[in-house]
């Protein structure tokens, strides 16, 4: 996965990782060439007394030194801009997909857990390839030009790596398989802990409300802890790796000096020789140590690499047509086919057989019981869900058939839940058409009953907005969720029980307003209330999924039970005589 990932997004980076690379490759060959210069200036400079040898030797080695200095400095450059620069094309990839989910996909993964892999896994991932950039580089030149230099060297000593490198080899080997399996349930545990921590932030009323503020710390305790013990546990590893390794590397240096010792003694081998032997099976095992470094982020990045492929690699339920077909007509008419739609799993559908026409210039309101299912209807018009029989004509050409994005700008939507985006007045109004000017957003607000409220607050259309519009009330979000879909100026309106907020003289105003403003449009209410819808050119009745009446307020009264009873329920015998 992780191979997989990085081959896609380094792709538009092989030019700067070539020049890193040969950066690379002249420091790591700058580092092998300067024992064996030492050696030289040990062997014909300090045992024959030759200063001047000494002095020109000397002089090489430091200007070597200043040119890998700068070769380090520029790849160390060279590998943040290509790391970071991948790491941000994975996140834009992420997030531009997550942009295609539907309802269903986003409930698959789970918004904290989204959030976790679109920050803290492609986090990891960067960390990896900025480390893997540089020593995964030098490690192997080094080891092998370690190794052959070494054996230039002083062959009589080149056993002792024999045994060095595969004993440390082994042992990374066995911290690999260790970790792995707990660094991927370190990242399902992040994902709970976010999601946990999400919940109690956003559901902090009801909490409080229902005095469950010590059963919430407990379950945040129990995810943190999990988290906790788990990464102890990695820590631990790791703690004992890192003085074995060095354990490993002092080893090796003491056999290199015992037996080198012996054998300068001898004779047989020059003491400069043996320095830069010495030198070299440093750098051979500090160049399996950078790769242990490597290592030691290979597990957890190629568990987060397994994440994010799990997003890029999601087949989108509700997607565009492979040839789509662009509406001729903009009138804003839907038609609803013989409709039905199912979640997977269910027993039975949500809607069934949905036949009838919401007609451009009236206003159709959907009422019902809890659970009759006018929410998951509105929903079927911008294709939040996808039908699972039937068909759902909008502007004359079926929903499947068309652009997602030539469907939404023929939308306007105001959620239930009313919400409004960091920022000010105006840039929420304007989130649907940017050139709108400030006249036309001032008369969106005095149709959707805002302008009041907003000229009183300081700045008027530049006022701050908070996310999610918590600095404003539940009913001046709902109004200006309203404004901002009258902004849009589109050829469908849907309005999904956003009146619930307002008191009865307010919502007659506006939706008196409403009817004189937006008379070319289709306008569709989902509503609770029947003094919300008791005015509409036409009454759409639901009851367990299934359309149980169409007409006016008072043909319904005469001829549909279910309306009638909901009448009688919220306003009395009276209304319905």
């Amino acid at each position: 996965m992780l191979v997989r990932l990085l081959r896609t997004y380094l792709r538009p980076y092989k030019g700067q990782i070539a020049l890193l690379v040969l950066l690379l490759v002249g420091q790591t060959i700058g580092n092998l060439y300067l024992p064996n210069l030492n050696a030289d200036i040990v062997n014909n400079g300090v045992i024959t007394g030759n200063l001047h040898y000494i002095l020109t030797t000397g002089e090489v080695m430091l200007g070597l030194t200043l040119v890998i200095g700068v070769f380090a400095v520029v790849a160390v450059y060279w590998a943040s801009r290509v790391a970071m620069g991948a790491g941000a094309d994975i996140r834009q990839a992420v997030f531009t997909k997550v942009q295609t989910f539907s309802a269903r996909d986003m409930n698959h993964f789970g918004t904290s857990s989204l959030i976790t892999r679109n920050t803290n896994d492609i986090q990891q991932i960067q960390l990896f390839l900025q480390m893997a950039l540089t020593m995964m580089v030098i490690a192997p030149i080094m080891c092998v030009g370690g190794i052959v230099m070494a054996l230039h060297e002083g062959a009589e000593l080149s056993t002792l790596l024999l045994v060095a490198v595969p004993v440390m080899a082994a042992f990374i080997g066995v911290v690999m398989v260790k970790v792995v399996p707990q660094f991927r349930s370190m990242q399902r545990k992040i994902d709970r802990i976010n999601e946990v921590l999400r919940e109690q932030i956003t559901g902090v009323r009801v909490i409080r409300a229902f005095v469950r503020n010590e059963s919430e710390a407990d379950r945040f305790a129990v995810a943190n802890k999990s988290l906790t013990d788990t990464s102890l546990s990695v820590n631990r590893i790791f703690a004992l790796a890192l003085p074995m390794m060095m354990a490993i590397l002092n080893l090796s240096s003491v056999a290199v000096l015992w037996f080198g010792g012996r054998l300068v003694s001898e004779g047989s081998m020059p003491i400069g020789n043996l320095t830069a032997f010495l030198t070299y099976i440093l750098q051979i095992l500090m160049s399996v140590m950078m790769a242990v470094m490597v290592a030691i982020l290979l597990p957890r990045a190629a568990a987060s690499a397994e994440r994010v492929e799990q997003v890029l690699d999601t087949v989108v339920v509700v997607s565009d047509s492979v040839n789509p077909t662009e509406p001729t007509d903009s009138s804003g008419r839907v038609e609803f086919d013989h409709v039905s739609f199912s979640y997977p799993g269910s027993e039975r559908p949500v809607v069934e057989d949905l036949t009838f026409v919401l007609e451009p210039g009236q206003t159709s309101a959907i009422i019902g019981g809890t659970g009759s299912g006018k929410t998951t209807l509105l929903n079927l018009i911008p294709r939040f869900f996808d039908a699972t029989e039937g068909h759902l004509i909008v502007n004359g050409v079926d929903v499947r058939d068309q652009r997602q994005e030539t469907l939404w700008n023929s939308l306007g939507l105001v959620p239930q839940a009313a919400y409004l985006f960091s920022g000010t007045v105006a840039t929420n109004l304007r989130f649907g058409r940017p050139e709108a000017t400030e006249e036309e957003l001032w008369k969106a607000l005095e149709i959707a009953q805002a302008r009041d409220f907003v000229a009183a607050m300081p700045g008027g259309l530049e006022a701050p907005i908070d996310q999610g519009g918590t600095n404003v009330s539940g009913g001046q979000r709902q109004r200006l969720s309203i404004a901002r879909a009258l902004v849009k100026r589109p050829s469908v309106y849907l309005f999904d029980d956003c009146f619930s907020a307002l008191d009865a003289a307010t919502d007659a105003r506006l939706r008196t307003a409403l009817k004189t403003e937006i008379n070319g449009a289709s306008v569709v209410i989902v509503a609770q209330r029947v003094s919300t819808i008791m005015q509409a050119d036409r009454i759409i009745v639901l009851d367990d999924g299934r359309v149980v009446g169409i007409g006016t307020h008072g043909e319904l009264l005469a001829t549909c039970p279910a309306y009638r009873e909901i009448v009688v329920s919220q306003l009395g015998e009276d209304a319905a005589a």
